[in-house]
């Protein structure tokens, strides 16, 4: 079984966990920079870290994220934008998924919104990675790796 863990956003990550081995791989969401300078998802990127890996099982979770107060509308615009290319690139790679709520997650966990803690619960169950969660920025990894934990944990 293989699980992705998918934390949307610029500073995102994917997760791919596979529990049985124990084994994780980390993937910065990949972006590439457009004609106007803005940051945009590298899709041939994700469409190759989610390409099936032979014909085991797989599922993803991908963080159920939505707008916040006080948020510019451009910058609304955008993320809703990846985070629906993430959606469809699942259903192109035929991935089944799931959506889960940073609030279901994290209570899963005992985590609150401060991402250094959710950085130091990656590194306490994946001690072997701890060294992929060491810096501040590393939180969208973190995060990423725990949705795919929580994942494993709540599957039936």
């Amino acid at each position: 079984m293989l699980i992705f863990g998918i934390d949307p956003g610029y500073s995102g990550a994917i997760t791919l966990y596979w529990p049985a081995k124990g084994d994780i791989e980390i993937h910065d969401m990949p972006t590439l920079t457009n004609p106007k300078g803005k940051q945009v998802l590298n899709q041939r990127a994700i469409l190759d870290i989610l390409e099936p890996e032979g014909d085991g099982p797989r599922t993803a979770f991908i963080e159920h994220v939505s707008a916040m107060p006080n948020q510019g509308v451009t910058s609304v615009f955008r993320f809703g934008e990846q985070y629906g290319q993430l959606q469809m690139a699942l259903a192109a790679t035929q991935t089944p998924f799931q959506l889960v709520t940073p609030a279901v997650w994290k209570r899963h966990f005992g985590l609150t919104r401060d991402k250094g803690v959710s950085r130091g619960l990656a590194m306490q169950r994946f001690p072997a990675y701890a060294d992929k969660f060491k810096r501040v920025k590393d939180d969208g990894r973190a995060e990423a790796t725990l949705i795919a934990l929580y994942g494993k944990d709540t599957m039936r």
